[in-house]
């Protein structure tokens, strides 16, 4: 089995090697552990500090397209190039390397298909009370939107197997933790958590300037990515309550109508009026995003049987860059020779490995 570290970074030189230095090159239950590093149009030295640590593997970005954008580039190549089991990690080196393992256990044993490090942020020294507070609502909010039991919702340290990886499908331009753990509640699949250690802060997050914007960012993201998949619920809630406010609106009209006062409150009817086509309004918009969410599951359906042609066939990563893996990286007798139909990355797997060598793990096609 291979297990794959992607870290997306953007202008990390300074910090990467300190990551690099804490992360595993020998897990156990894997005959191989590859870094994988997503350069996201990074102006300084990142990549080049990155091949002179011994990264195996490279995709670059022509500009900065943000967190998400690298992080869904990683899971492509990281599948493309054959991994088993995909770990994230900061580049800001924020969480603890020698954790992995503990990470993928789950995985391992075939209790999860998707874990995520749970940094305890109560304990975590240099996070405010007001942004433990945000964070703990944050994570009981995206909690019910995703019917998970995910404590550490925003956390970026996670570990994905191959089937849930080929259904990941990041559309948001800000971040992927709370899309990723929505989409994977609605689509089933198994998620799990453990307790992870955090390093000493190296630098302040790039991602939010302010507190507000955070929450700001955090909510739109949120109800964006919830109504994506429940827009029934989401629009007719919000219908229902205007709704009952027209009604309570005209109830008031009527009863200052028959107390002989109903042309001093007009006003009344004609809010009324408003706040019902509007229910009525948003009761449409349900309706209509419904449809979409249908569209959406069949397009996602698509997308995956796409991605695991594309594995079958070993189609070249984009944007990749072979690396300069340190040696000796794994003894001789563990190095997997890539099929002679392999692209130049050497992504071809025979037959997605099929289900014999990846038992309680069904391929769909």
């Amino acid at each position: 089995m291979k297990l794959i570290i992607q870290i997306p970074c953007f202008n990390e030189a300074e910090q990467l090697p300190q990551t690099l230095a804490d992360l595993p090159r020998a897990v156990e239950g894997f005959d191989a552990v590859e870094w994988l590093v997503i350069d996201d149009g990074s102006t300084d030295r990142t990549v080049a500090v990155a091949r002179e640590l011994g990264v195996d593997h490279l995709v670059r970005l022509t500009n900065n397209k943000g967190l998400a954008a690298g992080f869904q580039a990683g899971i492509d190549t990281a599948l493309k190039l054959g991994a088993d089991v995909i770990v994230n990690t900061d580049a800001d080196n924020q969480y603890c390397g020698a954790d992995i393992p503990k990470l993928v256990r789950p995985i391992l044993e075939s209790r999860a298909d998707m874990v995520i490090g749970d940094r305890e942020v109560t304990g975590i020294e240099h996070f405010s009370g007001m942004k433990k507070a945000l964070q703990r609502l944050g994570s009981w909010v995206v909690r019910q939107a995703s019917s998970t039991s995910v404590p550490d919702t925003t956390s970026g340290f996670r570990a994905y197997n191959r089937e849930a990886a080929i259904q990941i499908m990041v559309v948001s331009k800000f971040t992927y933790t709370l899309e990723t753990i929505i989409q994977a509640g609605k689509l089933l699949v198994a998620i799990d958590h453990v307790p992870v250690r955090t390093n000493p802060k190296t630098r302040e997050s790039r991602l939010f300037p302010s507190m507000g914007a955070y929450v700001r960012r955090n909510a739109v993201s949120i109800f964006r990515i919830y109504a994506q998949y429940e827009p029934l619920r989401v629009f007719w809630s919000l219908a229902l309550l205007i709704g009952l406010a027209s009604v309570g609106v005209w109830i008031r009209f009527a009863v200052s109508y028959i107390e002989g006062n109903g042309k001093g409150h007009v006003q009344s009817l004609i809010l009324g009026a408003v706040l019902f086509i509007a229910a009525v309004v948003l009761w449409a918009l349900g309706v209509i995003g419904d449809l979409l969410a249908a569209q959406r599951v069949m397009t996602q359906k698509t997308f995956e049987r796409i991605r695991r042609i594309e594995l079958q066939l070993g189609v070249a990563p984009s944007h990749y860059e072979p690396g300069t893996p340190a040696e000796p990286r794994r003894a001789p007798d563990q190095i997997d020779t890539p099929p002679a139909d392999a692209g130049p990355a050497g992504a071809a797997r025979e037959e997605d490995r099929g289900q014999a060598e990846r038992p309680g793990e069904a391929v769909r096609l």
